[in-house]
């Protein structure tokens, strides 16, 4: 297989300033490469070191890795502990009265909770789930709204050692039923409504509709938590319960469940090629030193900084930098619950400057969707609380990372802009702010201790420049263990027999630079073949969103009979939605525009214009319902999930 070709050339570099170098948890090259060699060196010491230093453990561990039944990687398996020990008992020494969880609710209502707080909650819903009957191995499905009470449920799932399988609460039933059979989970926890946007959300609704569709037995409660006054239209006696009535009378204290390193603490589902979702299962002591270290290192957190990590708990992110990693770093952390432009495009800016955030860390799309909305919402907000910058989900495209550099953290906050998975359960690729001088659109460099490498499809490492699979060559404490119930698919999907059963492969394509820096070009299966070009489909939607007309783009592939592949782009203007003369014009001026920045092989050869592009209600573009529509095919996929399902009849439409 030819290699896929890099058509994005970006040489603008951002260094930290030497103020901010200075004070950083690790500060300078030196320091990043000392720990480089010594986990090249010494590699099993390398992380037994930093398991000892990090986690509190009821029980040392006395083996470091177990590959004797490789790739079902065992870590620090004969030592104990308990996850939510971790992120709560064992800071009330030091910090019970810091504020653990901002909370900040759709209609702009802040509550605060301290880490006395936290526990004391935490606590007294591990109880009450415990009088339920629900115990160690149990699976427990979360679909809550973003709020303090779903870090909560969370936490306390941990703390009895249920493993929780937390839905986005966008999903609709059959996604929850999906996820409620194939974990055959004893317990749903869900509140009667969310609020988004002004509106609510029906919640517990959804888990009726759910249990309807049948093969849900397993469910013996559902915990509703009462999070707006109206009622449920359904209430089942002997299986629902109202969260506060639960919680009632129920002490203020919960032995934890003493947990075995490699116990499962949750499985997390992620959408998979064959249209089954995966149950990506995740251990305690691995994925939480994953989350710690990661945490600390690459958001350079300080005591007094406020940490805002805007994800849902739906999500992996909202996992590792909103439930686990902040918690047991001791940090405080804003949650808010919402959109980012309710009531009006200052959401975010107001928070930023009302609650003081230092640490900002969203995703590309809110970014470009905030882009659209003009320089002038975040101009009129004090934001020089922030001193570092961060971005997760997808690649960030050059011109969205100058403006989130300039606009918002005024040239003097450093971007981390972050790649790792719902797989490797913490962050694997990321420029150390006090390290790495910066580029826009690459994650730059590993951290210490994760052997990345971009290979072709033998296995053998590529040259710089050239694209390839993006694998991680050596196991690792925070990667999946397995998926749920399906071992063999764990095997065939990660650790491919091309490599031998011996890399982990993360299905993205990649190349590195000339300074050693990664590049993520797109998902392996969004690689376009254009007259025998591997084209990656990020570098040619950096190309258009480059275009100062342009807020958003994605680019998928249709056959074509000569070139193999056409390239299709869907663009969201900064103006209006363009027709008839206007649109043709602006067609000719994009497809001029790429091939005048990237060449004429990337140029493409369909342009649509649409309000906005199908997303799912985290951000996510569902490209797959872009490559039906580029091909003329009927959408016949799950569309429950769209934030904007009307945009698709535009996005149909030829723009000229």
């Amino acid at each position: 297989m030819p290699t896929i070709d890099s058509i994005l050339k970006e040489t603008r570099q951002f260094p930290p300033s030497e103020d901010f170098r200075q004070h950083a948890t690790i500060s300078g090259m030196n320091s990043y490469k000392g720990l480089c060699e010594q986990a090249d060196n010494q590699y099993l010491p390398y992380w037994e070191g930093l398991a000892r230093e990090l986690i509190t453990w009821k029980k040392p561990f006395t083996r470091v890795l177990d590959d004797s039944n490789a790739p079902f990687f065992k870590w620090f398996d004969d030592g104990v502990l308990n996850v939510s020990y971790n992120c709560l008992d064992r800071h009330l020494a030091k910090h019970a009265d810091k504020t653990a969880i901002i909370f900040e609710a759709d209609d702009g209502t802040v509550t605060r909770a301290s880490y006395a707080e936290l526990h004391r909650r935490v606590c007294q819903f591990a109880n009450g789930l415990r009088s339920l009957g629900i115990a160690k191995g149990q699976r427990v499905i979360i679909y809550m709204p973003m709020s303090i009470e779903a870090v909560i449920a969370m936490q306390a799932c941990a703390r009895i050692g249920a493993i929780h399988s937390v839905v986005f609460g966008g999903f609709s039933a059959k996604s929850v039923q999906e996820r409620i059979v194939d974990a055959g989970a004893v317990a749903v926890i869900t509140a009667n409504e969310g609020m988004r946007g002004g509106k609510a959300v029906p919640l517990k609704a959804v888990v009726d509709d759910a249990y309807g569709l049948g093969n849900c037995s397993s469910v013996k409660h559902t915990i509703v938590y009462q999070r707006t006054p109206s009622t449920p239209n359904q209430w089942q006696e002997d299986r629902d319960i109202w969260w506060h009535k639960l919680v009632e009378g129920q002490a203020d204290s919960c032995e934890p469940e003493w947990m075995g390193a490699e116990d499962p603490l949750f499985i997390l589902y992620t959408s998979g090629s064959t249209g089954k979702p995966k149950g990506i299962q995740h251990s305690s002591a691995g994925y939480l030193l994953g989350a710690m270290n990661s945490f600390r290192w690459v958001f350079d957190i300080k005591p007094n900084d406020v940490f805002w990590c805007t994800a849902d708990v739906g999500w992996i992110t909202g996992h590792s930098y909103v439930c686990y990693g902040p918690l047991s770093m001791a940090a405080t952390q804003v949650i808010f619950e919402g959109v980012p432009t309710y009531p009006d495009a200052h959401r975010f800016w107001q928070m930023i400057e009302r609650h003081k955030v230092s640490i900002f860390y969203t995703a590309p799309t809110a970014i470009r969707s905030l882009i659209k909305l003009g320089s002038d919402f975040p101009r009129q907000h004090d934001l020089s609380s922030l001193r570092l910058l961060g971005t997760v989900g997808e690649p960030i495209n050059p011109e969205a990372w100058i403006w989130y550099h300039e606009v918002v953290g005024k040239g003097r906050c450093p971007i981390v802009d972050t790649w790792w998975q719902t797989e490797t359960g913490s962050i694997m690729i990321a420029p150390l702010p006090g390290v790495v001088a910066t580029k826009p659109g690459s994650c730059t460099l590993p951290l210490p201790g994760v052997m990345a490498d971009i290979v072709d499809e033998s296995g053998e490492t590529v040259e710089p420049g050239k694209g390839g699979m993006l694998v991680i060559k050596k196991p690792f404490p925070s990667l999946v263990r397995t998926i749920w119930g399906d071992p063999e698919r764990f095997k065939k999907t990660y650790f491919p027999e091309e490599f031998k059963g011996q890399y982990y492969l993360a299905g993205d394509s990649a190349h590195r630079d000339e300074h050693g820096y990664f590049w993520i070009m797109g998902r392996i299966d969004d690689v376009l073949n254009v007259s025998g070009h591997r084209l990656g489909t990020m570098e040619i939607e950096s190309a258009l969103v480059a275009n100062s007309m342009v807020a958003e783009a994605a680019v998928v592939g249709r056959p074509h009979e000569i070139k193999g592949e056409a390239v299709v782009a869907f663009v969201v203007l900064k103006g209006p939605r363009p027709d008839g003369e206007e649109a043709r014009k602006t067609v000719e001026q994009l497809k001029s525009w790429v091939a005048q920045e990237i060449g004429k092989i990337a140029q493409p050869d369909d342009i649509r214009f649409g309000d906005n592009l199908p997303k799912t209600r985290s951000g996510k573009i569902m490209r797959r319902l872009l490559r039906a529509i580029a091909r003329g095919e009927e959408i016949t996929q799950d569309t429950s999930t769209l934030e904007n399902p009307a945009i698709l009849q535009q996005l149909q439409e030829p723009a000229a």
